[in-house]
């Protein structure tokens, strides 16, 4: 007969004994191992369907600027942006012909003298100290219920500006980079100041550029024609064979600043 099992001796058939303790790394790892529950899942879900629709969002906003517009206002816009490019070639090329003209020949004094008169002949046209004429457009805004107010004619302003006009007349005033319009205040009744002179509707405003590219610039979907109307008032645009621009700007003296002259290299010693 054999003896009795020893208490550390497997019996055959018999259940086993507790198992051996795990290490310490073991039970660390096990404890720290992230449990993902029923709850946490479907926080998931819901954030990955947010994230979903908000990227769906933003790009469907993207493309509601242009995706919602005719195609004749999708033509003129581009139309704008060609013929813009175009301007700033033509450009380019004076520019170029000019410095060809001054680098090249015995007669470059000549040749500087008539850049210089033309180039004073420019600035004069964009400081307003002289008047214009030239093809454009005659822009008449008629407010009946005195709602325009300066604002509305920096944005009118703005857009000519950006369509390329080169001279710019509301009433009698010259509008120059440095012309101011301002509300008349509470109790003065309608109309806006332009540079301190006070105009009541109907305000007619004259730009010298291309008529067609002045003309859809102020009727781009959205832009000035549309803002006015919100308003209550009627924008009617013109374009004669030619438009005069008289009103002059008076330029005053600098109060303040003076050439600088040319002073040492940043440096020297």
């Amino acid at each position: 007969m054999s003896g009795p099992e020893g208490p550390g001796a497997p019996a055959g058939g018999a259940s086993r004994g507790p198992a051996a303790p795990r290490s310490p790394w073991r039970r660390l790892w096990h404890a720290g191992r992230p449990r993902a529950t029923r709850g946490q899942l479907l926080a998931g879900l819901l954030c990955a369907a947010l994230g979903f629709g908000v990227v769906a969002q933003v790009r469907q906003n993207d493309a509601a600027g242009l995706g919602e517009l005719r195609q004749s206002d999708l033509v003129r816009i581009l139309d704008d942006t060609g013929e813009r490019g175009d301007r700033l070639a033509e450009e380019v090329r004076q520019l170029e012909a000019t410095r060809e003209e001054l680098t090249a020949g015995s007669d470059s004094a000549e040749a500087a003298a008539r850049a210089a008169r033309r180039r004073a002949e420019e600035y004069g046209l964009l400081a307003g100290t002289v008047p214009a004429t030239g093809p454009g457009v005659v822009a008449t805004v008629d407010d009946p219920a005195g709602a325009v107010r300066a604002a509305s004619f920096v944005s009118l302003v703005q857009e000519l500006r950006d369509a390329g006009a080169e001279a710019v007349q509301i009433g009698p005033v010259r509008v120059v980079a440095s012309t101011a319009f301002e509300d008349p205040g509470a109790g003065r009744g309608p109309g806006v100041l332009v540079d301190g002179t006070a105009l009541a509707p109907p305000y007619e405003v004259r730009a010298i550029a291309d008529p067609a590219t002045l003309s859809t610039a102020l009727d781009i979907p959205g832009g000035v024609r549309e803002s006015l109307r919100q308003l209550g008032a009627q924008l009617s645009v013109s374009t004669p064979e030619r438009v005069e621009v008289t009103a002059l700007h008076a330029v005053s003296s600098p109060q303040y600043a003076r050439p600088a002259s040319p002073g040492p290299a940043a440096g020297g010693g």
